[in-house]
């Protein structure tokens, strides 16, 4: 396997209003963004400083009249996308769009694993290697966290898929475990079962914040809902789960309150 091979490589956010959703993350995160210049395509770029993080694009029709909420999407890396959705489907989980080119840029597939949380596979078109940020540099995503179906059956699933390391594994009480997990021996995030409040299983991303009390501020008189926290987690970073003004799901981390 190569050195990118289960590595997150972008996150994309399906949104009902892109204008809002722009505004909104380029002010809170601290992001500018710049349209993709992709042909017959609406589709945004957010970038940290010269560095491209992440997407944005208006949610397909389908998934609309689905009543599908609004949604961070993570892409992970993989050698052979093809390879991988078919190792996807034979390790219980489901594919949901098949895998397609995206003419110059590469190949993806949306898939889910075994109890339903979502993400996407990923291979780059061509040779050259995208920059990258530092894990903990302001506006990357710094953490990575799967509220399982089951830990004891997803924390496999993806060693298989990904050959993702197990790390440290946090009592959380009456929650239950946190398992740290790493790519390549660097850390990037945990999992666990979810609670039963929570309504599915899902991916969230937590993004670096140069402060956190000023940019909860910010995401709130933008009219962003905040679940939970300010709360301090492990390793003396500080932590916010909210849901911004569409309806998705967002993270913020910063080591500074």
């Amino acid at each position: 396997m190569s050195k990118g091979h289960g590595a997150f490589v972008w996150y994309e956010l399906m949104t009902t209003d892109t204008k809002a959703a722009e505004a909104f993350y380029d002010d809170v995160v601290g992001w500018s963004s710049v349209d993709s210049g992709m042909p017959d395509a609406n589709y945004t770029l957010f970038k940290a400083g010269d560095v491209r993080v992440a997407g944005l694009m208006t949610m397909p029709e389908g998934a609309v009249k689905m009543n599908a909420p609004p949604a961070w999407v993570g892409y992970i890396g993989v050698d052979d996308v093809d390879a991988a959705a078919k190792k996807i489907a034979e390790l219980g989980g489901t594919v949901h769009r098949q895998p397609e080119d995206i003419p110059t840029i590469g190949r993806f597939a949306i898939v889910a694993d075994p109890h339903g949380a979502v993400f996407a596979l990923f291979k780059g078109a061509g040779d050259g290697e995208m920059p990258e940020l530092a894990q903990n540099a302001n506006g990357n995503i710094g953490w990575h966290e799967l509220m399982a179906g089951d830990l004891a059956v997803e924390f496999p699933f993806y060693q298989k898929m990904f050959g993702w390391g197990k790390d440290e594994a946090m009592d959380m009480g009456a929650m239950g475990v946190y398992q740290l997990f790493n790519h390549n021996g660097a850390q990037i995030g945990g999992m666990m079962t979810k609670t039963p409040e929570i309504p599915a299983p899902y991916w969230g991303y937590y993004f670096n914040v140069e402060a956190l009390d000023a940019a909860v501020a910010r995401a709130t008189a933008r009219g962003a809902k905040i679940i939970m926290g300010p709360m301090e987690v492990p390793g003396g970073a500080w932590v916010i789960n909210g849901v911004d003004p569409q309806g998705a799901h967002f993270n913020l981390v910063s080591m500074k309150r």
